[in-house]
């Protein structure tokens, strides 16, 4: 099994051999990712950080990820504090950036800004987000979360709730899950539906999909609760917001009863009690932890291979 990815870009670059190549890794980077074991498999590598969006655990992860591999990294966490400011342009910026770095991790909020890199430098580029399109190691570390939660990924029934529009985590999720024959439902107000291009992509994959706007269609049906928060930064029209922000809820008296697990990519707003945190079915803070061990399998093949 190998990997024949030279940019990670978006999750529908990606075989299913891929996938399983960096999940299969990433169980073996967990004893590190835990600090029982050491590594200087990067020692001497850096790696480029440049966020032009906000970002808390993508960052922090990618970071800590290089760190425990024995590697170092520079750049920036907003473009507020990089020559942006000045009004230096992306290709330039990215192109001086290449010639100190390994790589490049890039989140922007413009779609499609991670491919257009990667043909700019002679590095490899991870695309740690790009507006409401791709977030590949965000999909990869979500599908290792449900392995390692539920022992596998195939056939299970996920259901993804609340902004299906906007939300680049469950845009790229969609994709990767249906290489595993998952059935898919998907919640949400009508506003935030899922767009129609993804869902005629999926329509031609074969696999089960049940739109709907109420949640209790598909709780007793569902193995995992994939729940996203409704993404004020994206809308263009702060009243459209505002109407339908809070739109669903998940507490623990919605969950007694069922198998289901709650996974959620981060930061949450309303969208989940409290009370979930601590319970058998918040799985959560354990999906962060994860995105550790994947970010250090991502960076170990994509700087070693290099």
């Amino acid at each position: 099994m190998g990997f024949d990815q030279e940019n990670i870009i978006s999750i529908r670059d990606f075989s299913i051999e891929d996938v399983e190549y960096i999940l299969k890794l990433a169980e073996k980077m967990e004893p590190i990712a835990r600090s029982k074991k050491p590594s200087n498999v990067l020692a001497g590598k850096i790696l480029g950080m440049l966020f032009y969006e906000p970002s808390t655990r993508t960052r922090l992860s990618f970071e800590t990820s290089m760190k425990r591999l024995g590697g170092s990294t520079v750049g920036f966490a907003e473009a507020g504090v990089s020559s942006a400011t000045k009004g230096e342009n992306l290709n330039d910026t990215v192109k001086i950036v290449s010639e100190y770095v390994d790589a490049i991790v890039i989140r922007h909020n413009m779609e499609g800004t991670a491919r257009y890199v990667s043909d700019l430098v002679d590095v490899p580029v991870i695309n740690a987000g790009d507006g409401a399109g791709q977030h590949p190691s965000q999909t990869l570390l979500d599908l290792y979360t449900m392995k390692r939660v539920l022992g596998k990924i195939e056939d299970l029934n996920v259901s993804l709730i609340g902004d299906l529009k906007y939300g680049r985590t469950v845009h790229s999720l969609v994709y990767a899950l249906a290489m595993f024959g998952v059935n898919m439902n998907f919640v949400s107000p009508p506003e935030l539906r899922m767009p129609k291009g993804i869902l005629h992509d999926l329509s031609k994959t074969g696999v089960s999909i049940k739109e709907t706007d109420d949640i209790k269609d598909v709780l007793n049906k569902s193995d995992v609760l994939y729940v996203t928060r409704i993404q004020k930064e994206r809308f263009p029209d702060p009243e459209e917001y505002s109407r339908i922000k809070g739109a669903y809820m998940i507490d623990l008296n919605l969950l007694e009863g069922t198998e289901t697990i709650v996974m959620h990519p981060l930061p949450r707003i309303d969208e989940i009690s409290h009370d979930v945190d601590d319970s058998v079915y918040g799985k959560y803070f354990q999906q962060a932890f994860y995105g550790v061990p994947v970010r250090m399998a991502i960076l170990e093949t994509m700087i070693k291979g290099f």
